[in-house]
């Protein structure tokens, strides 16, 4: 999926940071898709607010009674939004057909699973339900891939917590028809990248109009009935790959991101955010790629983060492989030669790392892992990864709890999940 959690993508971010890949990423994302015909993704990345200015009054005039600016009245919030998530993500083609849609609830009902994340916004910029959101209407940047309402609601009846993805930034619908809240090249025209058959493009994560925009599709996804927003591609573009232009940007990328979000949670009273970030976020100190994230920044505002610890995603010591880069990847002090064959130690000491930074910085954010719920042999070289079957799974879901934490989302971009994993209820 061109989604930020790209098996690909995952990999390559950490390679970039060693040896400068740089267009082969744009590539990959494309190559990629699942029998539903969607992209098949993972991962990532978003923030910001809006002032009001006050023109003072003459001392010679009669100043008028001011109304205070109202709070934003809270959206009801179901029951099903304070369950601890043990969750997988499901396609909208999942979702929108009655027999799959069926069979998850009753996965949910025989099994710990209480959580499913479905795309309110997708990788190709469209709302996958009818919206009245003014500017999607406008360039009919929707499609009814489910009913929204049959879905939340078959959901909900059976305690089942539902997650809403939100495609952020990345959109190559949006900024194309309103180029003013698009990205740019040097030139003034459209930040705009061929992709095989399609394309890329980025709405602006400076500008309050593209803020306003996606927030919008939130506010009124929260009034579906959805019980949390996962915010999926809160970044600018990485610059290791692309070339755009940053010369009107007055402050890290990391504020406007945080600006971002900030105004979104002052427009959604009680209703909880979260965020996809790449794995190699907990590893990395600085801003990795130029995406205006780090661990620490990303995490100021958002209720919970959802690093993408797909063991896979990390550098393995091929070197005849664009997976490998000779050596492997070090995590925690420990290098790991082929991290997709030990996936508990992967993800335990990915999450530790976590855990100490975030505690360092006084966060309180939660940290839900997104954990691999696939088998890497098709970007994997022989010798370098594993099938992934229950053992894996349960190994993965043990170093969560064994590092401190308690949720978890499992991906496949296909849904193709190995369900015996699962613990009965």
């Amino acid at each position: 999926m061109r989604r930020r959690m790209n098996p690909f993508v995952g990999i390559l971010i950490i390679l970039i940071a060693a040896s400068g890949i740089t267009l082969l990423v744009a590539r990959m994302i494309r190559d990629s898709r699942n029998d539903n015909g969607e992209p098949i993704g993972a991962a990532t990345e978003g923030a910001a607010q809006h002032e009001a200015t006050h023109t003072p009054t003459s001392a010679l005039t009669v100043t008028p009674t001011q109304t205070p600016t109202p709070t934003p009245t809270p959206i009801p919030v179901p029951p099903t939004a304070s369950i601890e998530v043990k969750g997988l993500y499901l396609t909208t083609g999942t979702v929108g057909t009655p027999s799959k849609l069926q069979h998850y609830v009753d996965l949910a009902n025989k099994t710990e699973i209480n959580a499913y994340v479905i795309d309110i916004k997708d990788d190709y910029g469209e709302i996958c339900y009818e919206t009245q959101v003014p500017l999607a209407v406008k360039h009919g940047a929707w499609k009814k891939k489910y009913d929204v309402h049959a879905v939340i609601n078959t959901f909900h009846e059976n305690n089942i917590k539902v997650i809403g993805r939100i495609v952020c930034f990345s959109d190559p619908l949006m900024p194309l028809k309103e180029p003013d809240l698009s990205l740019k090249n040097a030139s003034g025209s459209v930040f705009k990248v061929p992709l095989d058959n399609s394309h890329l493009a980025w709405l602006d994560p400076s500008n309050p109009d593209a803020w306003q925009y996606l927030i919008d599709i939130s506010k009124e996804a929260a009034s579906l009935g959805f019980d949390e927003l996962q915010y999926d591609y809160i970044r600018f573009p990485e610059t290791t790959n692309f070339k755009y232009d940053m010369s009107y940007l007055e402050r890290e990328k990391s504020d406007y991101i945080n600006d971002f979000v900030l105004a979104a949670r002052e427009q959604l009273p009680g209703i909880t955010l979260s965020a996809d970030i790449f794995g190699s976020i907990c590893l990395q100190r600085s801003d990795a790629g130029g995406i205006g994230q780090t661990l620490e920044t990303i995490s100021e505002k958002f209720h919970y983060i959802s690093p993408m610890i797909y063991p896979s995603h990390f550098a393995n010591d091929s070197t005849q492989h664009w997976s490998g880069n000779g050596t492997g990847t070090n995590i925690n002090g420990v290098l790991y030669p082929k991290p997709d064959k030990e996936p508990y130690n992967v993800i335990y000491n990915s999450l530790l790392i976590t855990k100490s930074r975030l505690e360092k910085a006084g966060s309180s954010t939660k940290v839900r892992p997104y954990l691999q719920g696939f088998t890497a042999d098709n970007y994997v070289p022989e010798g370098y990864y594993i099938p992934y079957g229950p053992q894996q799974y349960r190994d993965q879901i043990q170093a969560v709890y064994d590092a401190g934490y308690s949720e978890w989302i499992f991906w496949n971009a296909r849904n193709t999940y190995v369900e015996d994993a699962f613990l009965p209820e």
